[in-house]
């Protein structure tokens, strides 16, 4: 199949696909006419990529999972453990856009909100010590 059924039956745009075989991620086969041409296998790859990038997992790892995968012969601790490094630094970024969305309602609370120039949010974002005066 060419680059846009592949697109379609996997759930991942041409140009991200075109991405993933630049950087090494998947590779496909040429066509008489050199255009690429993917296989059954091929779309399974990418839909495992398509699955791992909804999980949020960084290239790099998808790379690895994506290795562990193709290997039989792999033990599942290992990704088990690349799992749990990322769920952990998924509840990791989680607690800082919680303590962001606190400070950004605190700072809120302390503005007016009205026609009045001062504005606490403004000279937080500007670094004023006393952001609230």
């Amino acid at each position: 199949m060419n680059i846009g059924e592949a697109a379609r039956a996997s759930g991942i745009s041409a140009k991200m696909i075109r991405h993933y075989e630049a950087i090494g991620l998947i590779s496909a086969g040429r066509g008489a006419n050199q255009y690429r041409v993917y296989s059954q296998a091929d779309i399974a790859e990418l839909r495992f990529i398509r699955h791992a990038r909804d999980l949020g997992f960084p290239l790099q790892d998808v790379k690895r999972l994506l290795d562990l995968w193709r290997n039989r012969a792999r033990a599942s601790a290992e990704v088990k453990r690349l799992a749990l490094d990322h769920a952990a630094a998924l509840e990791a970024k989680a607690k800082s856009l919680s303590a962001m969305a606190e400070s950004l309602r605190h700072l809120a609370e302390h503005c007016h909100g009205d026609a009045r120039p001062d504005c606490p949010i403004l000279e937080e974002l500007a670094g004023k010590d006393d952001c609230y005066g």
